[in-house]
């Protein structure tokens, strides 16, 4: 924000709203008078009138901008502490709730999915975080978990198995049972994936 603009009403950051509002409303009033004098004096009222205007709404709109950001913060930090909690519905209710999805959403979206023991869905929401944020490195590092625990679970031919309805009954068969490839499959992604949404402060 430009100091000036605060100079200009002869306020500083440190004043609320409501006194930066009265602020301008009470120079709004005196350059409004002062404008229909004659010569030099109304011109330079109506300057300064055009330059009041201009700094209240600078000043009034970037507050707002870094008043959302802040609620946005902690709308992020809620929905970590509701996954922590394992309040997994209250936590995607509250992530249905935001209109901006940015990479961040999508990583704790990727989270909640993993904790339902979606897969595929969880992969696909960290990737899209990975798209909307390239330079975050603990997207990338958890990535990379997420696919060697992909990797760990392909068959013979190289093709994925793990989210894969006919591979898991082919493992069950040798396995002894489809409830111990389920798991096992599960386990494994769970040992690549535990520091990735074992959630979540780390994830800022």
């Amino acid at each position: 924000m430009n100091q000036e603009y605060y100079n200009i009403l002869g306020v500083n950051e440190d004043n609320t709203d409501e006194e930066i509002r009265n602020r301008y409303l009470e120079l709004k009033a005196k350059y409004s008078e002062e404008r229909w004098l004659d010569g030099e004096a109304g011109n330079e009222a109506a300057k300064m009138l055009n330059k009041i205007e201009i700094a209240y709404q600078e000043i009034m709109t970037d507050r707002l901008e870094k008043s959302r950001n802040t609620e946005g913060e902690s709308a992020f930090e809620e929905v970590e502490k509701l996954i922590k909690e394992g309040k997994i519905k209250e936590a995607q209710d509250k992530l249905d709730s935001f209109n901006e999805r940015n990479a961040r959403w999508h990583y704790l979206q990727a989270a909640v999915f993993y904790k339902k023991q979606w897969s595929n869905e969880s992969k696909k929401q960290l990737e899209i975080a990975m798209q909307l944020d390239p330079e975050n490195e603990k997207y990338k590092k958890e990535y990379e978990r997420f696919v060697e625990g992909d990797n760990k679970e392909t068959n013979q031919s190289g093709s994925y198995r793990y989210d894969a309805e006919s591979a898991r009954n082919d493992d069950a068969e040798q396995m002894g049972g489809s409830g111990c490839s389920e798991c096992l499959s599960w386990c494994t992604t769970c040992i690549c994936m535990n520091a990735l949404f074992n959630l979540c402060c780390g994830c800022r």
